[in-house]
């Protein structure tokens, strides 16, 4: 079954948050509404949107108080993804040319700025101090992450523990913070919003680390990208971590560099693919995944608890 297919009784309401989010970002600025625009079109899966609606689900769901949460939290997804395509110098996003390859990385770090506050300014729609408090911590996480991975770029005594944490702030922490602002704005009650919070840092885990190991599995077409770009960028991730674990690889692997030609990356690639360094992620997002799908057994019964089931075991098992 297609992702899309999971949640299609949401369809409605996420044509209402396509809207919201078009609406959003106009700008004063005919350039910061252009880049606005841009990253927008890029597309996208709008998972964090999806899960601030089904953990609504679970108590009074309003469309109009869920939208300002699904809206807001996208924007905080949006504007990491400019930050990040500055920090990784890409010039590519789902096929698509990046803010900061078609205008420049100043005008890319002003739009996520401009991005990221707009979602503030939407999360003051919903009067709930608490829900201020968890995007405000997910924020401050968020942007130790991306400090975090420009520190750790090219960092290849790193460990599994710092690559864990890195991914923690970078997904982990936005997908959990969606299901339970979710949850928080329709007045679930807090046993119900924090194991909501948990299932969703979880599959935020398993997410992540499913998307490292297609970046090595899957083709330029599949990830509009070229395979290994995220190695080529210094970004040392899991199957990479444990390819490393046999020295004659590892001393392949601390060769990369951004000068580094794209035919010896595909080497690399190819020894990596070979070293069982795929099934020791596929294991470890496995994990994760078991983790969130335990949580969720926690959960009442309702048809939210059956699409999150149906949504986790889909991204976390994605085709490698």
């Amino acid at each position: 079954m297609k992702l899309k297919m999971m949640y299609s009784f949401l369809n409605s309401d996420i044509n209402i948050i396509e809207k919201k989010l078009e609406e959003t970002i106009q700008a004063e600025s005919l350039l910061l509404k252009q880049a606005s625009l841009h990253t927008l079109q890029a597309g996208g899966k709008r998972i964090r949107p999806i899960f601030v609606l089904l953990a609504g689900k679970f108590g009074q769901y309003d469309i109009d108080r869920m939208k300002n949460v699904a809206v807001a939290l996208e924007l905080i997804h949006m504007a990491s993804l400019v930050h990040d395509d500055v920090i990784d110098d890409a010039e590519l996003r789902r096929g698509q040319p990046t803010v900061k390859a078609k205008w420049d990385n100043q005008i890319a770090m002003y739009t996520g700025d401009f991005i990221f506050a707009l979602s503030l300014e939407l999360m003051t729609n919903i009067d709930k101090p608490a829900a201020h408090k968890i995007l405000a911590h997910t924020m401050v996480e968020v942007t130790v992450g991306e400090i975090e991975q420009i520190k750790d770029k090219y960092r290849f005594d790193q460990n599994l523990r710092d690559y864990l944490r890195r991914i923690k702030r970078k997904t982990a922490l936005l997908i959990a913070a969606s299901c339970q602002l979710g949850a928080i704005a329709a007045d679930v009650e807090e046993s119900i919003h924090k194991k909501l919070y948990r299932f969703g840092y979880y599959v935020g885990m398993s997410y992540q680390i499913t998307d490292d190991i297609l970046d090595f599995t899957s083709t330029e077409e599949e990830l509009g990208k070229p395979a290994g770009s995220d190695l080529h960028q210094g970004n040392i991730t899991a199957p990479a971590l444990f390819a490393m674990e046999n020295a004659g690889i590892r001393c392949e692997i601390e060769k990369v560099s951004e000068y580094m030609e794209y035919g010896k990356i595909e080497r690399i690639i190819s020894l990596i693919k070979q070293s069982g360094a795929i099934e020791k992620s596929i294991s470890l997002s496995d994990r994760y995944l078991d983790k969130a799908l335990q949580v969720l057994e926690e959960l009442p019964s309702n048809k939210a608890k059956k699409t999150l089931r149906d949504i986790a075991k889909f991204i976390g098992r994605r085709k490698f």
